[in-house]
């Protein structure tokens, strides 16, 4: 099977954790179970945070899913503790300043032209969606150009993904 492309959606809580381990592990919801066993190794994640509508992060996937109930991830429901898990490894990684500001972004993307315009933030309700590889790529040339424009920042790009671009 080919690879798919993701995009993650996370609250601003749920991305720091995230980021904070490293980029080395992301848990989805319980209710993505038929999702995610389509996410196989070398799968790409494109990590889009909600309250502030940005993509800040872009990360592969390398290991199937697996199921874990530590509790890591926070959420609204105290039940949840994200059990569907899997090991992922960072290709890009921004800092705040240099987050993707999605509301000049998504017009150009494919994801979300089902949607009218100004509903465009309809596209990332719920946590875990495919996505078009045109869209993934199109959000990770621009983490490049950033890369490029600012290298000494901390926004981060492993050596695999510059093998791989």
């Amino acid at each position: 099977m080919g690879r798919s492309y993701w995009a993650v959606v996370l609250t601003p809580e749920n991305y720091s954790i995230t980021k904070k381990k490293g980029f080395k592990l992301q848990g989805l919801k319980s209710t993505q179970k038929k999702k995610v066993r389509r996410i196989e190794v070398g799968d790409r994640m494109l990590f889009y945070i909600t309250e502030l509508q940005v993509f800040a992060a872009v990360a592969t996937v390398t290991s199937t899913f697996f199921e874990d109930t530590t509790k890591i991830w926070t959420s609204h429901d105290e039940q949840e503790v994200f059990p569907y898990r899997v090991n992922i490894e960072s290709d890009f990684v921004l800092d705040e300043p240099e987050y993707i500001d999605a509301h000049q972004i998504v017009p150009r993307m494919d994801f979300v032209k089902k949607w009218i315009p100004e509903f465009w933030p309809l596209a990332f309700v719920g946590d875990l969606h495919i996505i078009p590889k045109a869209d993934l790529f199109l959000i990770e040339g621009e983490m490049e150009r950033l890369h490029r424009m600012n290298p000494r920042k901390n926004n981060s790009r492993t050596e695999k993904s510059a093998k791989t671009l």
